[in-house]
């Protein structure tokens, strides 16, 4: 078992198990394990701007809501979609704070920061502002990520017209958040950093004299990485708080805000909306390369049973050149499918989540990257049959922990001191037949390699017209039991931590 190993360590014996798993000579056996990822063709993630929220709904939508399939892309059924539902007029807000820029963690991404985001806006501020930077964290290499987070930096800077920016960094993101900084060009092109639940470093970021304030936030009961006080900037130590609420929790966001803004937040709360609208990005799952050219059909559910309430999707929307999607007006007691078709031979995805209680500017969707991919070879250990489904249960907010959460599939508890204690901070589950024989209570230990990610062996027959009920907490999802072949994954996706 993993429980308590260093994420730093994690990565390096992930490294070796990529090489064992692909397959090398006896030279590349013994290279350095960032050397092995980049043998693996991780390259990063093209970069771009990104606008979300109220200020920005003036401006072209984040994907192009269409009556058709984009051309290539023909549909499973040739549906008349209605046009997407109308948007609400943007609201005002304040755009006189500095643009921050986010970067993710290990496995993550821009998704990580939707809670602050949101919270951001119900204290009145400008969602645009806020931009996520999505990047391979497979990639050890901290070389061309902070060449593309500065290229990054600098096109907000440029859209916003400003000097500086303010700069926030979770896990892996504060590492690079510390290789950005170190250059003194780079580091005066940021007023303020916060290195959230990342590791304890020697001295300050920034060169003497930069004048890059600190702020680094970190938890007494973080498994992942084991936080220490850094000498020479603003230390904050949360108590009882797993290594990714760090970066969602109330006491977290209240802590950042007053660090960036010198008052505490009106409101750690989230805001609801009457009618929520949403949008994002479509990425690989892991890598976070760019899904351009995806369908993403929105289907609206019977909230009893999960299954589609109508003929045809409520939307439709083709992903553009930053796999971006949306925005989508939604209904708020209406629960809805997402299901995302990749525009090459990836295999579909179907997202399913309790109603939208309020605006989420940073909804992602991932697909699932192929067996050429180091995230790809734990998809290789699952079986996708016809026989069965392939459900992913994965917490937005903060890690499921036995003995704090009840997580149940149809009625039964699932959730063991082995399968979740808090030392694994599990954030995804994957649940499946292990061998496809349709016994449950098989271990892979492939996922023992992988930080945030565990499995549960149990069959789930496939019945398309049949649902799954999966709850956690008194947050419940409804899904059909789609045959992982050719149907792909169901994804359930819980917010543990949200209040409206």
């Amino acid at each position: 078992m993993r429980h308590g190993f260093p994420l730093s360590a994690q990565l390096a014996s992930l490294a070796l198990l990529t090489l064992a798993l692909v397959g090398c000579d006896d030279d590349e056996a013994s290279a350095d394990p960032a050397d092995a990822m980049r043998a693996m063709d991780m390259t990063p993630v093209a970069m771009d701007m990104t606008s979300d929220g109220d200020a920005a709904r003036d401006m072209a939508p984040a994907g192009d809501a269409i009556p058709d399939a984009a051309p290539d892309m023909a549909p499973e059924v040739d549906y008349d979609i209605p046009p997407p539902p109308e948007l609400p007029p943007p609201g005002a807000c304040d755009d006189s704070q500095l643009p921050a820029v986010m970067a993710h963690g290990f496995l993550a991404a821009g998704d990580t920061w939707s809670a602050h985001v949101q919270r951001f806006a119900a204290n009145g501020h400008c969602v645009d502002r806020y931009h996520a930077f999505d990047w391979n964290t497979l990639v050890m290499d901290p070389a061309p990520h902070v060449e593309a987070l500065d290229a990054f930096i600098d096109a907000v800077r440029a859209q916003h017209g400003v000097e500086q920016v303010d700069l926030m960094g979770h896990s892996a993101g504060g590492r690079l958040g510390y290789a950005y900084l170190a250059d003194p060009a780079r580091a005066a092109k940021v007023r303020a950093y916060v290195h959230t639940a990342s590791f304890p470093e020697e001295a300050p970021p920034t060169p003497e004299g930069a004048g890059t304030r600190t702020l680094n936030l970190w938890s007494d009961a973080d498994f992942a990485v084991e936080g220490a006080d850094i000498p020479g900037v603003e230390n904050v130590t949360l108590e009882g708080v797993d290594h990714y609420a760090v970066a969602t929790a109330a006491e977290a966001f209240s802590t950042v805000y007053g660090f960036l803004y010198g008052a505490p937040p009106a409101t750690t709360d989230r805001a609801p909306a009457e009618i929520p609208v949403v949008e994002g990005r479509v990425l690989t799952l892991g890598e976070n390369r760019i899904e351009v050219g995806a369908v993403v059909d929105v289907w609206p559910l019977d909230p009893a049973t999960g299954q589609r309430a109508g003929p045809a999707p409520r939307a439709r929307f083709v992903t553009d050149e930053a796999g971006r999607w949306g925005p989508f007006a939604a209904e708020r007691e209406v629960p809805y499918e997402l299901h995302v078709r990749p525009a090459g031979d990836g295999r579909p995805v179907r997202f399913y989540r309790p109603p939208f209680a309020g605006d989420d500017p940073l909804l992602y969707l991932r697909t699932l990257p192929g067996p050429g991919s180091t995230a790809g070879l734990i998809l290789t250990q699952i079986d996708f049959g016809a026989e069965g489904t392939v459900m992913v249960v994965f917490s937005s907010t903060r890690a499921i922990e036995f003995g704090v959460d009840d997580l149940r599939v149809d009625g039964a508890s699932v959730l063991t001191a082995a399968l979740a204690p808090p030392e694994e901070t599990l954030i995804a589950l994957f649940v499946y037949d292990q061998g496809g024989d349709g016994m449950p209570g098989r271990t892979n230990p492939i996922f023992e390699q992988f930080p945030f990610l565990q499995m549960l062996d149990l069959p789930i027959g496939a019945d398309p017209a049949a649902s799954v009920e999966v709850r956690l907490g008194d947050q419940v999802v409804r899904m059909p039991r789609w045959p992982a072949d050719p149907e792909g994954a169901i994804i359930a996706i819980f917010d543990p931590t949200e209040q409206r």
